[in-house]
């Protein structure tokens, strides 16, 4: 039973303003939640064959200032910049050559604030020229050089590890062209994620990516770490809607593949050596990427289940009775309900639950997609799959529901010192690597959240503490990673691999995977100035 727009459910409790919306019957659901252990795969060693040493083997030291606790390179052997360099570099970029500490600082600091850098220049060209003859200069003099967007990356691939030069995109920011028949956009590399999203809509379509840092993130640093968000389940990865790229390589040279055309088998897929390989092989500054058309019906419902075994009974009937029409499935715990409640002041509308879904409808008929999701609803409750509920129709109140689990990272930081982790598992076992660690890491742990995308099996996994804690980082690492491994997931599902995670790769690729990925490094930029000391492992440097 429904009630649409009420002041009060059938239990008399009154509905907040901020969400009087579709609200259907709560019920309590005999159903409890049961332990499932981890995998049941056989543990074996992970033995990285003779080509290069496992990351286990890799001498640890603390990033450059102290500031993440991962294992960071010693600094190679690359020249200083000098004040002859500065003349070039003001000579190229008139007024855009930034040398003040202060507004380095920020620059130099990653968004969660565990990495800090210590580079002394900050460079911002406009077009796709000046970053070519940068690069040139800085190859022949053979500087280090950091790519930079909007700088919310979370494994410390957008700052400098020592005194790089940052390369910021942000000037880059102009929409080039849109076809309103094929739904192509073609934009430069700085053109922050939610201003091509208020781009698109105008033109009646929308951005195939949507993610909760989309008023920062720019959109050549999405396609260069291959960022996943809300959208994926619907639309699939950037693999799939980028259509091509202007790339500048490590010499100065243009890479221009930035093609219009949906299928063109003529060759290799080049754009795709630099979709997710974080700035290491050239810097991109151009993205040509197919726009969906905008749905005339979105809808979103915000569910409580008793359980995660009946949140995946629910995600399976939800694919379905919904098909077609189905945007997102996301799910959060109780504990990430509490930071939200207790840091943001955010308000729950639904009855307490240990686990909440957010799913996201869009179509083209309002009627024909109601009517689904009514279907689906009801065989949920009566199935007693989920024990309570809200449905909103209008964008004030779908923003408000999604705000539930979009700013679950921003409350976190409020809770302490995070350690966050970005796992791709089997759907049915995403849970049980929290449930795991929960157990694992007992009092030494502030709290143990998990929320993430269960449409393509991410879990974002995230353990506080009150400070920054090395024994608790221990007791974390490798264990995530060795879990992570028995189940054949990934170490890193849609944030990369950056500085953090670089010595751990061999946890989801064999060594032959990875010494062919430094083969190609060394192959385009050989002199390795391209954020030298992300993605790749150390060892890996040394061949």
């Amino acid at each position: 039973m429904f009630v649409f727009n009420g002041e009060t459910n059938r239990q008399g409790r009154r509905i907040p303003q901020h969400y009087a919306m579709a609200v259907f019957t709560r019920f309590k659901s005999a159903v409890r939640w049961r332990y499932i252990p981890p995998c049941s795969v056989y543990r074996r060693r992970l033995d990285p064959g003779p080509l290069l040493r496992p990351a286990e083997s890799v001498p640890e030291r603390r990033v450059h200032h102290g500031g993440a606790e991962s294992a960071a390179p010693r600094r190679r052997p690359f020249s200083r910049v000098t004040a002859d360099d500065l003349v070039f570099f003001r000579g190229v970029l008139p007024g855009r050559v930034i040398t003040d500490p202060d507004v380095l600082e920020s620059c130099n600091v990653d968004w969660l604030k565990t990495v800090k850098g210590n580079s002394e220049v900050l460079l911002r060209p406009k077009t796709t020229d000046e970053v070519s003859q940068i690069l040139r200069y800085c190859n022949a003099r053979n500087l280090a050089v950091c790519p930079q967007g909007g700088n919310t990356g979370l494994v410390g691939g957008s700052v400098p590890v020592f005194d790089e030069i940052i390369l910021s995109t942000a000037l880059l920011n102009r929409v080039l062209a849109f076809d309103t028949i094929s739904g192509i956009l073609t934009c430069q590399a700085g053109c922050v994620l939610e201003s091509l999203s208020e781009y698109a809509d105008k033109q009646d379509f929308v951005m195939p990516l949507d993610l909760g840092a989309k008023g920062s993130c720019h959109i050549g640093g999405n396609v260069s770490t291959n960022a996943g968000g809300l959208r994926l389940l619907r639309y699939g990865s950037l693999r799939g809607t980028v259509l091509g790229l202007e790339v500048v390589l490590a010499d100065g040279r243009v890479l221009n593949l930035l093609a219009s055309l949906r299928k063109d088998n003529t060759g290799f897929d080049l754009k795709q050596l630099f979709i997710g390989s974080e700035g290491t092989l050239g810097v991109v500054t151009a993205v040509t990427i197919l726009c969906p058309r905008k749905p005339r019906s979105i809808n979103v419902a915000f569910l409580g289940c008793s359980s995660f075994q009946n949140l995946l009974k629910t995600f399976h009937m939800c694919r379905g009775m919904l098909g077609e029409i189905l945007s997102a499935f996301e799910f959060l715990d109780a504990s990430c309900m509490s930071l939200l409640e207790n840091h943001l002041k955010l308000t729950n509308p639904i009855s307490e639950s240990p686990f909440y879904i957010v799913i996201e409808t869009a179509g083209s008929n309002s009627a024909h997609d109601e009517e689904k999701l009514h279907n689906f609803l009801d065989k949920v409750m009566t199935s007693s799959l989920v024990t309570d509920g809200t449905v909103a129709t209008e964008e004030a109140k779908i923003k408000a529901l999604w705000s539930l689990r979009e700013r679950v990272t921003e409350a976190l930081r409020h809770d302490g010192y995070t350690y966050k982790y970005d796992i791709s598992l089997p759907v049915e076992k995403i849970y049980d690597l929290v449930t795991d660690m929960k157990e694992h890491l007992g009092s030494r742990a502030k709290n143990v959240v998990g929320y993430g995308h269960v449409g393509d099996g991410n879990l974002h996994l995230n353990v506080i503490s009150p400070t920054k804690d090395v024994g608790l980082l221990a007791a974390i690492e490798p264990y995530v990673y060795e879990w992570a491994a028995r189940c054949r997931g990934s170490i890193s599902a849609e944030h990369g691999l950056g500085l953090k995670k670089r010595n751990f790769i061999y946890y989801s690729k064999v060594p032959e995977a990875v010494a062919l990925m430094a083969n190609i490094k060394a192959m385009l930029d050989p002199r390795g100035i391209l954020n030298p000391y992300k993605t790749l492992p150390d060892d890996a440097h040394s061949r």
